[in-house]
């Protein structure tokens, strides 16, 4: 069995456009173990009970944006090693240290390609 069979992926975006076009990534990379959310709060339940390799989070949501959710997963030490990437569509230089701090793994700017996502998303599977 390959790390694609068996990595868990979660994908967390308000949008349902940008859900879609990251879901598409995963299923063009042959990941079909994943789990979609809409906002920081329910995937980081989500995540304290099923673990993952593996978070495609946007930045700006309502209640708990993607730092937040990065943040709440590292101090409450749900799954220190797992990836994390942050979908936004102003990567301010703040954003971009907070996320440095908290070991995120990158940081992709809105609109991006299929192609671009995929890549960032096999450079973090390849270091797992």
């Amino acid at each position: 069995m390959s790390l694609k069979d068996s990595l868990r992926v979660m994908v967390v975006d308000d949008m349902s456009t940008s859900r879609g076009i990251l879901t598409q990534c995963l299923d063009e990379l042959g990941i079909k173990n994943y789990m979609v959310e809409n906002n920081g709060q329910s995937a980081f339940q989500k995540i304290t009970t099923n673990p993952v390799h593996l978070v495609l989070s946007d930045y700006n949501m309502p209640g708990m944006d993607g730092l937040g959710l990065l943040k709440h997963m590292r101090e409450n030490r749900v799954t220190q090693r797992t990836g994390f990437i942050l979908v936004t569509g102003k990567p301010t230089p703040e954003v971009v240290e907070v996320g440095r701090r908290l070991a995120m793994n990158n940081i992709i700017r809105k609109p991006f390609t299929v192609a671009t996502m995929k890549q960032a998303i096999e450079q973090v599977v390849g270091r797992l």
